[in-house]
């Protein structure tokens, strides 16, 4: 049997994210599009839920339309003052990780210290052989087509061996298209065609890496 390549998603996906970290996110790039584009607290909130509709990130519209450098964006847009305290993550996280052969990878869209900071306080750091942040994307992030591509590229292996693992289903599009299995951790209905198998939380992957090696 094929040894699998487990690529993760991290935010909704390794750790609840929506609990308190999105929340906090969003206020921090409403504040600063209200800081740097002189817009009122209501203009700077829809911009960045447009922009973040259009492009996947709020960044990409930022870059695009007002060059706004990133580095700095992505700095000012993820302070926390106690990270641990917006943390909230699955029971066994760690144990389901060290139960999957094979290398594992995180792909985000998020900024690379906040991801290695989020991975290193879950403890699960040593699990991951690469980290691919929004900045090793060349900021095209999920699901633009490029973004896989990069990562495809970097670890020089194919798609057939990757399994995907997000929260988000269009995210998983692309995935599918280029050859990957796709794994949707969700709790809503429906199951579509570009998505190989859902599960409800990410604890659950045990159960794939069965249907993975009868395939």
């Amino acid at each position: 049997m094929t040894t699998p390549i487990w690529i993760f998603d991290l935010d909704n996906t390794l750790h609840h994210a929506s609990a308190a970290i999105f929340p906090h996110l969003n206020r921090q790039m409403t504040a600063y599009l209200m800081r740097h584009l002189a817009l009122d607290e209501t203009e700077a909130n829809a911009l960045r839920v447009r922009y973040w509709r259009a492009y996947g990130a709020t960044l990409v519209g930022l870059i695009r339309h007002h060059r706004i450098n990133p580095r700095h964006f992505l700095r000012e847009t993820h302070r926390f003052d106690n990270l641990a305290a917006h943390i909230h993550a699955p029971k066994r996280l760690a144990a389901t990780l060290a139960k999957l052969p094979g290398a594992k990878v995180l792909f985000t869209n998020g900024p690379r210290e906040y991801a290695r900071a989020i991975v290193e306080h879950l403890g699960i750091h040593r699990h991951f052989v690469r980290l691919f942040a929004i900045e090793d994307l060349d900021y095209n992030p999920k699901p633009r087509r490029r973004a896989y591509a990069t990562v495809l590229h970097a670890m020089k292996v194919a798609p057939s061996r990757c399994i995907l693992i997000e929260d988000s289903a269009e995210n998983l599009a692309p995935a599918k298209q280029l050859g990957m299995t796709t794994v949707w951790v969700t709790r809503a209905r429906g199951l579509p065609p570009y998505v190989d198998w859902k599960i409800a939380t990410v604890t659950d992957l045990p159960k794939v890496l069965g249907r993975w090696g009868a395939r």
